[in-house]
């Protein structure tokens, strides 16, 4: 009985003993698969912060290439100052500087002959035109006739009168003869005076029917044909342009007429033409037509071919010359609040300057306020530009 119960119990120890085991390794496997996976898990969750941080240092770098990329670059210069000539424009027309019309001097008569033709140069004095003078040549003919007899009167009175005089002593003829005789003579001279007289102004109207120059020039225009009759009265038969001196009679505004003296170089180019002629202003209108605002400023010319009386041409006059700094025109802006520039700083930092523009030449525009030349200015793409923004300068190489 204690043998068969010593059995039993011996039994249910080995069986309770078998049923534990399997559970001890079951929960061993389980601890294990349960460690893999928080390793597997926490694997995983690091590699992915990694993946995140580096995508983050990855977009930090490409935001600031970003915005590296996103500042303009700008052409800049620093101009400094130069010589700037002021200069008026003009326009007008081209003239003789003293013009000189000819006419008929004398009596007039019938045009025999016309020696010259426009653009002909002559000297003072020299016959443009011959008149018919038969009649007066007659005249002139029968007045030193005259002169001749008047001469022979008074020899003969005073021939007369010497041998009177001889005779005085011997009592042959009184005093009173001797008076009488010496009026004679003096009459007879008087007389050949007269006639001198007379004889020479008949040459002389003669010597002013032939139509002549009244100084020496070049002729302009001609009026006049042989045949036709010719008086006082026929006005101007040929114009002359006195030493073939030139003129543009420019028109200029009031307040570059001010700004206009005596003496200033000009440059004076004719329609049509691209010749360009240096002259000098001689004269300075002291009007003001008040229908125009404008007046003249006469320029001095010398004689060309090129330059015919009547013609339009352009002038640019050259009033006097200044240091000023020069921009090209991309340069300027203007607004609302008048005109402007953009300047960088030390930061490269835009920097809106306010000036006051001045001539415009070939090479640009001057500024008469604002700069003094040692600033960097921003030459292109400053109407893209803000007060402030930051750019990327590119320094323009002179040519």
């Amino acid at each position: 009985m204690n043998y068969e119960a010593g059995m039993f119990g011996r039994q249910e120890r080995l069986e309770y003993s078998g049923e534990e085991a399997p559970k001890s390794r079951r929960w061993l496997w389980i601890t294990l698969a349960v460690v893999v996976l928080i390793g597997i898990a926490a694997y995983f969750m690091m590699g992915r912060q990694d993946g995140a941080a580096t995508k983050a240092a990855a977009g930090k770098g490409g935001s600031q290439q970003a915005n590296q990329s996103q500042i303009p670059t700008v052409t800049i210069a620093i101009p400094g100052r130069q010589s700037v000539q002021t200069v008026i424009s003009g326009t007008g027309s081209l003239a003789a500087k003293r013009e000189m019309p000819v006419g008929v001097v004398g009596e007039g008569g019938l045009v025999t002959r016309v020696l010259v033709e426009p653009g002909t140069w002559v000297a003072k004095g020299q016959v443009l035109a011959t008149v018919d003078r038969s009649v007066q040549v007659q005249t002139a003919d029968s007045l030193a006739a005259s002169v001749r007899v008047s001469e022979a009167d008074a020899k003969l009175a005073q021939a007369n009168l010497d041998r009177a005089k001889g005779l005085v002593s011997n009592g042959f003829v009184s005093k009173a003869d001797i008076d009488r005789l010496t009026a004679a003579r003096d009459q007879a001279s008087a007389r050949v005076r007269v006639s001198r007289a007379q004889l020479a102004e008949t040459q002389a109207r003669n010597h002013r029917l032939d139509i002549r120059a009244p100084e020496a020039g070049l002729v302009l225009t001609r009026q006049v044909e042989p045949g036709q009759i010719v008086s006082g009265g026929s006005g101007v038969l040929f114009r002359m342009a006195m030493g073939g001196q030139m003129e543009l009679r420019a028109q200029l505004a009031e307040a570059d007429l001010l700004r206009t003296h005596v003496g200033s170089t000009a440059q004076v180019t004719p329609t049509g033409s691209t010749q360009v002629f240096s002259g000098t202003v001689w004269q300075v209108s002291p009007v003001i037509d008040p229908s125009t605002r404008q007046g003249i400023a006469r320029i001095q010319l010398s004689y060309d071919p090129a330059l015919r009386p009547g013609g339009f041409a352009s002038t640019q006059i050259v009033t006097g010359a200044k240091d000023a700094v020069i921009l090209p025109q991309s340069a300027i802006q203007t607004d609302a609040q008048g005109n402007y520039v953009y300047t960088l700083d030390a930061k490269n930092q835009a920097v809106r300057t306010p000036v006051v523009t001045g001539e415009v030449t070939d090479a640009g525009v001057s500024i008469a306020q604002g700069l003094a030349g040692s600033e960097r200015v921003v030459l292109t793409a400053g109407a893209f530009l803000n007060p402030g923004q930051k750019v990327i300068p590119q320094l323009l190489k002179k040519q």
